[in-house]
């Protein structure tokens, strides 16, 4: 889908307003999070907003603190029309490899909305699998308001899990990590090998996932 070739510029709304110029309202931002963890759910996020909307301090949920996300999560799921997440296992990650999975947890997202939408702005390079129209951005999450919403969003959601995970996984300090491949997460792999949430197949996990451990 084609809506114009010049950036957005500082105009976060711009990708989204080229759709409502094009009667394609509702839009909904897509991003995704978890994608280069070794433990752990690739989680996505969708979020429909308000050609009205006013959410100061929105922006790539990267490039905020921990403290900042919550407050910012608070206010997106307030004052947007739609907010949904899915989420895609360890386990499927492994089967489908992380690319599908992260396409199928935002197409799952997407079908979660409680509003439906026209057309869809994709944080990346990569179309999802789903039939309504949409554009895929890199680095949407600097570009469109939407995107960078959802990032948030999924952010949040994503940390959340993995802290819960850490009550059952100590080992690994996931409360930490968050199932990135940090030095110490790698190190406690090749110390207690994996756990059922770690993805068998990546890098850094399969060459220890013979080594017997206490949550089998």
């Amino acid at each position: 889908m084609k809506t114009g070739g010049r950036d957005s510029g500082l105009d976060l709304l711009y990708f989204e307003r080229s759709l409502w110029d094009h009667d394609l309202n509702p839009v909904a931002g897509l991003d995704e999070v978890g994608r280069g963890c070794l433990a752990g759910p690739v989680v996505a996020a969708a979020v429909i907003l308000s050609p009205d909307i006013h959410l100061p301090g929105v922006r790539d949920s990267k490039v905020l603190s921990p403290k900042q996300r919550e407050v910012l999560n608070r206010a997106i799921r307030d004052k947007a029309l739609a907010v949904s997440v899915a989420q895609v296992e360890s386990a499927e990650i492994d089967r489908i490899n992380i690319l599908r999975a992260s396409l199928k947890a935002m197409a799952q997202a997407v079908d979660n909305l409680d509003l439906r939408p026209r057309a869809l702005l994709i944080d990346g390079n990569q179309p999802i699998p789903h039939t309504l129209p949409q554009k895929t951005l890199v680095k949407g999450d600097q570009r469109s308001l939407s995107v960078a919403a959802a990032s948030i969003v999924a952010k949040v959601f994503r940390d959340s899990l993995m802290e819960e995970m850490h009550r059952h996984y100590p080992h690994y300090n996931f409360a930490g990590n968050k199932g990135y491949a940090t030095s110490e997460h790698r190190k406690a792999i090749k110390l207690y090998g994996c756990c059922p949430i770690h993805r068998k197949t990546f890098k850094g996990v399969r060459e220890y996932t013979t080594i017997s451990q206490e949550y089998d």
